[in-house]
Formats: structure tokens, C-alpha cells, sequence
């Protein structure tokens, strides 16, 4: 940023853009005003251990926290485990045909798979449309990148990330993204929650889906940073 001429700056991200914004945040460079988040990667560590062993809902718990962490419980994803696994096993098929990389990029994730088969089959939501799934497609393919984005996984598997965010963040959450985080779990890692907001409509892959709510959020959120 400081060669592009920027001395302020925010930083966005949803799936893993989300910990790039956040591990921006955790290196605190000069310049960095705040971050904005739509998909929550670091869930309080005593969630992470309950869901992991199946154990029932604490019944303290408000009826949001419910609700995702009942989510959570039930969310076993068959990419997940193999790519933050064997990711170079998987890897051959993605390198090796592209009908093999649009399958696994189609189909990997139930949501994924939902949305974009309403996109091709001619119901688009919002900017993700069968052009624009064909082109992020064809970028993995030409760049012959599924293979590295498949080991970012196994690589996060042995993240280890200490300490809390003091930068400003902000966060907004979609309805059809994979959980939806509370507000009270978002707190935990961000202490410094300037911004959070449910909006009505949109999913995982917000900037996609819906931009123009994406960037309205945005503005919302740093308005108290300009």
C-alpha cells in the first residue's frame, strides 16, 4: 500500500479474505484503520472443542448462539477434511483436467453447490451469473492455482494465531453464508467491534452475490474512520 501511495487504508475479506484482513489487523502496519469481515474463522476455542466432540448446546447459550453452533455441530464437509489433509492428492485432478477442477469448484460445498446450480441453470444471484462462474473457473485453470489454493487448508490446519485484534473491526453478517456468527462470538475476537450489522439478503460470497450491499456496508462501517 505504502508503494501505491496509500497512508490510509481499510481491508475487506470474506472466506480468506476474512484472514487476510485479519492477520493485516494482528500486524498492525502504519496506515491500517480498521478491517471489515463477513465470514467469522476464529471461533472461540471452547466452541471449537464442544462442536468438535459433538456436545450438546449449553443451555446458557441466547438463541443466536443456538442456532450457530447447532450449525456448526452439523457441518461436516467432505472438501474440507481433504483438502486441509491430503490437498496434493487432490491436487492431481485439479491440475490434471478442467473438468475435474470445475467439478470439485461446482460441487464441493452443499451452499456452493446450490447457488451455483441456480446460476447456470439461469437464475443468477445477483453477480453471480454462469459467465462469471466460467471465468473464475478458467482463472484457476490457466494459472494452474487448484492445487495452492487447495494446501492454503492444510496449511491453516497448523495456523496458530495468539493474541487479540486492537484495530478497529467491523463485520456484517448475510443469511445464506455458511454460519451465521453472533455478535457475541465476533466480540470475542475483535474486541474493538466499531460495526455489526445482519442484512437481508446475500451468502458466502457476498461481494459476488450482492456488491452494491457489500460496499454499502462498507461505507457504514468506516464511516466513523474517515
Amino acid at each position: 500500500m505504502k508503494r501505491l501511495g496509500y497512508t490510509r487504508y481499510v481491508s475487506q475479506g470474506g472466506d480468506w479474505g476474512a484472514r487476510v484482513s485479519e492477520s493485516l489487523a494482528h500486524l498492525g502496519p502504519t496506515g491500517l484503520l480498521g478491517i471489515h469481515m463477513n465470514l467469522l474463522l476464529t471461533v472461540p476455542p471452547e466452541i471449537v472443542k464442544a462442536t468438535g466432540a459433538g456436545d450438546p448446546t449449553p443451555a446458557s447459550f441466547l438463541p443466536d448462539e443456538k442456532l450457530v453452533y447447532e450449525q456448526r455441530k452439523m457441518r461436516t464437509i467432505g472438501y474440507f477434511i481433504e483438502q486441509a489433509s491430503r490437498p496434493q492428492t487432490i491436487g492431481f485432478s485439479l491440475s490434471e483436467t478442467p473438468i475435474g477442477l470445475a467439478a470439485w469448484l461446482l460441487d464441493h460445498d452443499p451452499h456452493s453447490c446450490e447457488q451455483m446450480t441456480n446460476a447456470i441453470n439461469g437464475h443468477p444471484d445477483g453477480g453471480l451469473t454462469l459467465d462469471a462462474i466460467l471465468d473464475n473457473i478458467t482463472l484457476y485453470w490457466l494459472t494452474n492455482t487448484g492445487t495452492s489454493a487447495a494446501r492454503l487448508y492444510w496449511e491453516e490446519a497448523r495456523l496458530v494465531i495468539e493474541g487479540q485484534v486492537s484495530v478497529p473491526a467491523a463485520f456484517t453478517v448475510f443469511p445464506g453464508e455458511t454460519y451465521q456468527a453472533p455478535r457475541s462470538w465476533v466480540e470475542k475476537a475483535f474486541p474493538n467491534l466499531i460495526y455489526f450489522h445482519v442484512v437481508g439478503k446475500g451468502g458466502h460470497f457476498a461481494g459476488w452475490e450482492q456488491p452494491q450491499l457489500l460496499v454499502e456496508e462498507l461505507r457504514a462501517s468506516f464511516k466513523s474512520l474517515r
